[in-house]
């Protein structure tokens, strides 16, 4: 079985070999490791392979994680993040990817102010219009990217999206692209790329090759790096 070690050269190699063949800067796509309900002693794995950027979807396991290895890593979430968790993620993350609605800019913002910082954060979208999926629906982006204009403690880098699953990656490639096409024309608002390169994350193990040809800054990659992912415990 290949190391974790192993299996972020393959990513790497690959993040580099695709990026090139599309005419795109390797340098350009950062890889978010996904450790969520992986032990800390995997991350480690990770970190003594020079990766420091890890996803995590629960916050009380994003917090007790942060805790333990602290300044080593930096943490995006990347799950639904729940109001009354929002003071945890504004102490513990380095990113939140999933702001989704007004209610959440606003707890989080308040949070911000009392603790003197500011926060990156990207909006995440909703491509297919999936009932169980959380993120604003496309055609409610640019109202909730005007609304988080008057909050500037989050620093609104771009967007994000989960596309629905499908087991053929170029099923997806026209979710990636409507990301794309959305960040565009928020942009050309002034919506986005006010606190530099606009960030577009999307992409996973089995579609980070479609999403990086689509434009990806990030993607977020878990099982193609730590192997298959443990049981769901009590209490997240």
């Amino acid at each position: 079985m290949p190391t974790i070690r192993q299996n972020l050269d393959k990513i790497r190699s690959s993040i580099n070999d695709i990026a090139l063949r599309c005419h795109r800067n390797p340098d350009d796509i950062q890889l978010v490791a996904v450790s969520k309900r992986f032990p800390v002693a995997a991350i480690e794995e990770a970190l003594a392979a020079n990766h420091v950027v890890f996803g995590e979807n629960y916050i009380q396991e994003a917090a007790e994680k942060k805790q333990t290895l602290d300044n080593r890593i930096k943490l995006h979430f990347i799950g639904h993040l729940q109001s009354n968790k929002a003071r945890t993620a504004v102490e513990y993350c380095d990113m939140i990817e999933t702001i989704d609605r007004p209610k959440i800019v606003k707890t989080l913002h308040k949070h911000l102010e009392s603790e003197n910082r500011c926060l990156d954060v990207l909006v995440q979208v909703n491509v297919g219009e999936e009932s169980q999926k959380s993120g604003v629906l496309p055609q409610d982006a640019e109202s909730l990217l005007a609304y988080m204009q008057d909050f500037p403690r989050l620093k609104l880098r771009g967007l994000m999206t989960m596309p629905p699953y499908t087991p053929d990656p170029e099923m997806v490639r026209s979710s990636f692209r409507a990301l794309r096409e959305i960040a565009v024309m928020m942009e050309a608002k002034n919506l986005l790329g006010r606190h530099g390169k606009i960030e577009l994350s999307m992409g996973m193990s089995h579609d980070y090759h479609v999403a990086i040809e689509e434009g990806a800054t990030l993607i977020r990659i878990g099982t193609a790096i730590f192997g298959e992912r443990p049981p769901l415990s009590q209490n997240r």
